[in-house]
């Protein structure tokens, strides 16, 4: 039976939680700390555990250690306050399940973590190749719950953006990673997908590479690409329909990213979102004068 464990004290954002999750009937328990959660796991299992909202995500990671030594394939959903980008990255590396910064959408996380609970085809295949801040490479395997959890933390890897950027370019990249698993890899999970993120000075960067054989990128509305232009310019009924059909989130993509390009034969693509810029000199506050005596 799935069974999900949420760590918090009764508070606004697990109470959230737990309603919507008892309307798709599935079993929650509250947890009123990590005290409390650890004799929870030992007296039975869950399948998820959720993490209070107001701890730190080093507390969590803490927890999650000693969660493992009682529970070793449950899978931990991590909320917190805030993060930093070695946060994020020791998250991944000790196969945190998925990680959520304030401001939270109770709904959303409650959905995933449903999802997480009830799936049954779940391998933890996320591999991280190379990770540091500005730099961030995993393979994974190809999942459609692998592709949303790549998606919680590349959102929290793009937190430089502000949230309308950021939500394109998490579209965008949602599009691409679609295409990878489903028409690059039909979904098999023996298969892999490579995704790397890059932070530069004035760009977030993201290259998704699958193991399929590509795509004859000329009978994809050769205007798109001949001109430069964006999903925009493409009628929303013919746009839908070559999505779908086709499967290739590019035309979307394009229309979401600042830049969108793909290798020869179509398997390998890179999204690029500017950063805002920085105040020129002009726009600085000037400098107070010291007052002459």
């Amino acid at each position: 039976m799935s069974r999900i464990l949420v760590i918090g004290n009764y508070d606004l954002v697990s109470s959230a939680i737990v309603s919507k999750l008892l309307e798709s009937k599935i079993p929650v328990e509250y947890a009123v700390g990590p005290a409390d959660s650890l004799q929870r796991l030992r007296a039975r299992s869950f399948n998820v555990v959720i993490t209070s909202a107001h701890s730190s995500l080093d507390e969590d990671l803490a927890l999650l250690e000693e969660i493992r030594l009682i529970r070793p394939a449950v899978k931990c959903i991590l909320l917190t306050p805030s993060t930093t980008p070695d946060e994020i990255i020791a998250a991944l590396r000790v196969h945190a399940f998925a990680c959520f910064t304030a401001p939270f959408d109770p709904d959303s996380i409650a959905d995933f973590a449903r999802s997480a609970a009830v799936d049954r085809e779940w391998r933890d295949q996320i591999e991280v190749v190379s990770a540091r801040p500005g730099w961030v490479c995993v393979r994974a395997n190809c999942h459609m719950l692998t592709a949303e959890r790549l998606l919680t933390f590349a959102n929290e890897l793009s937190s430089q953006l502000s949230e309308d950027p950021r939500g394109q370019l998490m579209q965008a990249l949602r599009e691409i990673l679609l295409n990878a698993l489903d028409h690059g890899a039909a979904f098999n999970p023996e298969q892999v997908v490579e995704v790397t993120g890059i932070h530069t000075a004035r760009s977030l960067v993201f290259y998704v590479r699958d193991p399929g054989c590509g795509f004859c990128h000329d009978s994809l509305f050769p205007e798109l690409f001949a001109n430069n232009s964006t999903a925009a310019t493409i009628p929303a009924a013919t746009c839908k329909a070559t999505l779908r059909s086709n499967g290739y989130g590019l035309l979307l993509a394009a229309g979401t990213v600042d830049e969108l390009i793909y290798s020869e034969i179509g398997n390998e693509v890179i999204l690029i979102k500017y950063l805002p810029d920085k105040l020129s000199t002009h726009d600085q506050a000037p400098t107070p004068s010291t007052p002459s005596p």
